[in-house]
Parts: C-alpha cells; sequence; structure tokens
C-alpha cells in the first residue's frame, strides 16, 4: 500500500509550516518519514542530512501517539528526557512554558488528557530544537489550552525554530503557520500561504443561515436566485458581499421563513480543502465527502 505519492515539499529555516488533512490523509507517515523513523523512498533530508543521520539534539519531536511511563511525575517525565541531550534548558522553564509548573509534582497517570499532551510537548522542547516537529499537538486539549500551545509556538519561531505542525484544525494551521501544504490521500494538493490559498480556492463570501425548516429557506433563497455551496452541516449561501447580507433576510421574510441567525463570513482553509478535494474535515479528523447541493 502506498502511503505518500509524489510528494514534494520543503521547509525554510525559522518558518512555520503546517501538513494539513483528515486522518489518513497522509499527514503522521510524512512526519515519520522527515524524522527517520520509517523507511521511506525517495530524497529526504533533514537539516542537510539524511533523516536518519540528522543530529537528534537539534531536532525536537512530539509524536500523535505517546505513551510514557505513568507513574513518572511531570518533573520527572521531562527530567529523563532532557537527560538524553548532551544539553537541555532547565525542567522548571519547561513545565511553565507549557503551563505546568503548578501539576509538575503530579504522576503523568493523573494529569487530564489536556496537561497529558502538555506534558508530552514539554519533553519535545527540553532540548531547545532547532527543527520542532509537532504531529497533532493541541489533539485533546481544550480551547484555551490550545490556544496557550499556539502561543508557545509562536514564541519558538520568533526565536529562530522551524516548526513543522499537523493538523486538522484549520483554525489551527492559519495561526501557526507561514506555509501550509494540503494532503489527500497521499498526495499534495496544494501549497502555499493561508490567505493566498483562500484567495485563490476559497471561493466568495457566504452566509450561512440556521432555520429550523431547511429545506423552506432553501426553496425560499433558491426562488430568489441564490446559489449554495456543498455543505451537509449546515445551508451556505454562496456569494454574498457584507452590504446584501439584508437581502437574505428579506428574501427569508418575503416567504415567511423563520430563521434564528445570519452568519457572514469570509472563506477559509476548511473551504479551501473542500474546493480541492471534495471532502470535509470533522472536529474528530475524519474525513467526510460532500457532494454536490
Amino acid at each position: 500500500m502506498v502511503a505518500l505519492d509524489g510528494v514534494s515539499l520543503s521547509v525554510r529555516p525559522g518558518e512555520g509550516y503546517g501538513l494539513i488533512g483528515p486522518n489518513g490523509a497522509g499527514k503522521t507517515t510524512l512526519v515519520r518519514a522527515l524524522t527517520g523513523t520509517t523507511d521511506a523512498d525517495g530524497e529526504l533530508e533533514l537539516l542537510g542530512e539524511r533523516p536518519a543521520a540528522a543530529d537528534p539534539q537539534r531536532v525536537g519531536l512530539l509524536p500523535q501517539e505517546f505513551g510514557p511511563p505513568e507513574r513518572l511525575t511531570a518533573r520527572e517525565l521531562v527530567a529523563y528526557y532532557g537527560g538524553l541531550y548532551d544539553s537541555a534548558r532547565s525542567v522548571a522553564s519547561v513545565l511553565d512554558d507549557v503551563g505546568l509548573a503548578d501539576s509538575a509534582d503530579t504522576v503523568y497517570e493523573a494529569l487530564s488528557g489536556g496537561q497529558k499532551r502538555r506534558a508530552c510537548l514539554a519533553t519535545a522542547l527540553v532540548n531547545d530544537p532547532d527543527v520542532l516537529f509537532l504531529d497533532e499537538p493541541t489533539t485533546g486539549i481544550d480551547p484555551q489550552g490550545r490556544r496557550a500551545v499556539w502561543r508557545l509556538v509562536d514564541a519558538l519561531a520568533d526565536a529562530g525554530a522551524t516548526v513543522v505542525v499537523t493538523t486538522h484544525y484549520m483554525e489551527e494551521a492559519e495561526r501557526l503557520c507561514d506555509r501550509v501544504g494540503l494532503l489527500a490521500g497521499g498526495q499534495l494538493v496544494a501549497e502555499g500561504p493561508p490567505a493566498d490559498l483562500v484567495s485563490a480556492h476559497g471561493g466568495a463570501p457566504r452566509v450561512e443561515v440556521r432555520a429550523d425548516d431547511e429545506a423552506a429557506a432553501r426553496d425560499a433563497l433558491a426562488g430568489a436566485g441564490y446559489a449554495f455551496v456543498p455543505d451537509e452541516r449546515r445551508l451556505v449561501v454562496d456569494d454574498v458581499a457584507p452590504e446584501d447580507v439584508g437581502r437574505v433576510a428579506s428574501a427569508l421574510a418575503d416567504a415567511g421563513v423563520d430563521y434564528e441567525g445570519l452568519l457572514w463570513r469570509q472563506p477559509d482553509l476548511e473551504e479551501v480543502y473542500l474546493q480541492l478535494t471534495g471532502q470535509a474535515v470533522g472536529a474528530s479528523g475524519e474525513p467526510r465527502e460532500v457532494g454536490d447541493a
């Protein structure tokens, strides 16, 4: 079975690069290939060397699945991984960075899911890496904790680290990454700065309609000449400028259709991925085929 097919990309020093796609797209396989933890055909280079020969002192990796000894405290866990390097940061400073200073002496198995992920992140930061690979770094972390991790990654990038992030959270990719690569079925379908991809592939601004009778709302808007974005989760009206939202509301009112809300928004990376692959990425990371409306 071919997990990746013809993927070609490069990440510049000091850049934040995101690999985007649902589960099974090939993100983790690519990270494993780039870090030398799995064999792959083709030309791969990390810090000027084949990945398996790259200096491990300069590389940090947070794998998607990581099961450290559960009876170690957060402090002991980070200290253990720090001891694997010739030079490491102080354990206290790393735990403070990931927001675990107050839970430093809690055993790993007693930490919450989000705290466990932060402890694992700390092990990837303890050697102060030049290149950091983060495979789904905020999975299982609450929104507040996710933003704390984002601020930390921003600080690492500002300090000159090269950061490669895999994620199925489009907001996360837009927030953290200078450039992104969209993976689908093991292939790289698009690459570039998020804003450029949205401009090229995201389509026009649109309005989301929340109505008790969605079928009636669709009929009313179609009768008024509006088109729709394929989306099985919600009713999305395509190509609506901000000043035209009132016309959408009037079309519903004229047809006697009650609605709970109208939300105008610009397209985003989620729309780009949908347009290029025909798939939507759910909150769990699972892909969903989306047919034409």
